[in-house]
């Protein structure tokens, strides 16, 4: 794993990626080139065109990290990563021509953007046939030894076996008989030097994974361990590193205080990131507001009732605010009180259905941002009901309002909607992880993650 900006992402990952961008750079070029010799145009020193050609690589780089090419299922398969390739290069190309319409320059042509489409898209397509397979390889995974044989080691092993991980299980040492659950651990008894047997499998990390850690703790063998130069971590940390979400299962408040996170740091995060909701929020409502008039008239035609909706929902420190929606659901759709939005969910009304589909009911929250109560990215305002519930059913359910809600977040994309007290966990694992490690890098990755939320909402509701 590399950590980047107090997030962390996985070698092979980090390596497609860059080798992705380089080779995006070739294809424009190669795009350039062929275009100049069709109209016998001399052809410069590659130093007088590397910043554009950089330029065009970039936003089809971004395009192609908006559209969950990185992401899990496109490592696993080629088909899923190839349809993800076309539409991420197909949004670049588009993004491109606009971006030329309105800034239009000598270094950048348009007629190249078929050349740059069609080369992109065999170099990257070669690049996943050959390399896939092999940065998913075990030579690309850290050696992990785990510590313990019991339930918390068993998750481990789950998470191990999928495919896109960055880790491979080499050894489990059983430090007691008590709940034994993976049986081909090796029992400490039987290892006379743990030290040397670490450092023979050449392991790079050994995680803890005891059931019970009080007066259990192996501290000479960790302290042979880590003296090395092997890395020693918790399960906890292990699985909020390898998993991008806090385990509700295993932390205890004392983790949350002493881990890393929550840092004084934050106040210039917090600073660019108010500078960049009151920039975005404000173009973004100029661009918007005739879409918003547009889809307030459907509403209004569509079912009887206001064409927004108002709802007291809980902010930053659990202050209440009011957010305004597009309204998609009948009138008396909360006659009875609140309730979580089911799945074809009979109260949403026909053009209720299509908006949220398409996420247009989101727009008006936009002015939430600009006033300050939300942001563009944090964990989603729930309602004061619900939250009074969900802070007596889940621990630490109330840590998440110390930062600002926002409209799209870390939870929004890795999870899909949820409408249980069960989700509502999960979603706080993610949400709990966003609010300890929240950096604008963070919020970047998010806010282009967001687009393939958008494209595929398989979690709207």
């Amino acid at each position: 794993m590399i950590r980047l900006f107090k997030h962390y992402i996985p070698h092979a990952v980090l390596l497609l990626g860059l080798l992705d961008l380089g080779l995006l750079v070739l294809a424009s070029e190669l795009a350039w080139q062929l275009r100049a010799g069709q109209i016998g145009m001399e052809i410069d020193h590659f130093s007088y065109r590397w910043l554009p050609l950089m330029g065009t690589a970039l936003v089809i780089w971004l395009a192609m990290i908006a559209v969950g090419v990185y992401g899990p299922n496109a490592l696993r398969s080629l088909r899923f990563a190839g349809a993800r390739l076309l539409v991420a290069i197909s949004l670049g190309i588009i993004a491109l021509a606009v971006i030329d319409f309105v800034f239009p320059n000598d270094f950048f042509w348009r007629s190249t953007l078929l050349y740059t489409m069609g080369l992109a898209i065999l170099v990257l397509v070669a690049d996943r046939l050959l390399l896939t397979s092999f940065l998913g390889s075990s030579s690309f995974r850290r050696r992990v030894m785990v510590l313990g044989a019991g339930d918390r080691a068993q998750r481990l092993r789950a998470l191990g076996d999928q495919p896109e991980t960055g880790f491979a299980i080499v050894s489990y040492i059983a430090m007691s008989d008590d709940q034994r659950i993976v049986e081909e651990a090796i029992p400490r008894a039987a290892i006379h030097d743990l030290g040397r047997f670490v450092e023979n499998l050449g392991v790079s990390e050994v995680v803890l994974a005891l059931q019970e850690r009080r007066n259990a703790l192996p501290l000479k063998d960790l302290l042979r361990i880590k003296t090395k130069g092997v890395h020693v971590n918790d399960f906890s940390s292990f699985i909020e590193r390898e998993t991008g979400r806090v385990d509700l299962d295993t932390i205890n408040p004392s983790w949350l205080i002493f881990s890393d996170g929550f840092s004084s740091g934050r106040m210039f995060s917090s600073a660019v990131k108010r500078i960049f909701d009151i920039v975005a929020s404000s173009v973004l409502l100029a661009l918007t507001l005739p879409i918003i008039g547009l889809f307030a008239i459907l509403v209004r035609l569509d079912s009887k009732g206001p064409a927004f909706f108002r709802q007291q929902r809980v902010g930053l420190y659990g202050e209440p605010f009011t957010l305004v929606k597009l309204r998609s659901m009948r009138t008396d759709a909360e006659k009875d009180g609140a309730k979580w939005a089911e799945e074809n969910d009979p109260r949403v009304t026909r053009m209720g259905r299509f908006i949220r589909k398409v996420r247009i009911d989101e727009l008006p929250q936009t002015w939430s941002v600009l006033k300050g109560h939300m942001s563009f990215v944090g964990p989603r305002p729930e309602v004061p009901s619900f939250v009074e519930s969900l802070e007596e059913e889940i621990p630490f359910y109330g840590e998440r309002h110390m930062v600002k809600p926002g409209i799209t977040g870390w939870a929004q994309i890795n999870f899909p909607y949820g409408a249980s007290v069960e989700d509502s966990r999960r979603k706080l694992e993610y949400d709990l992880y966003y609010a300890k490690n929240y950096t604008p890098f963070l919020d970047l990755v998010i806010l282009l993650q967001t687009v393939r939320v958008v494209l595929w909402p398989e979690g709207a509701r």
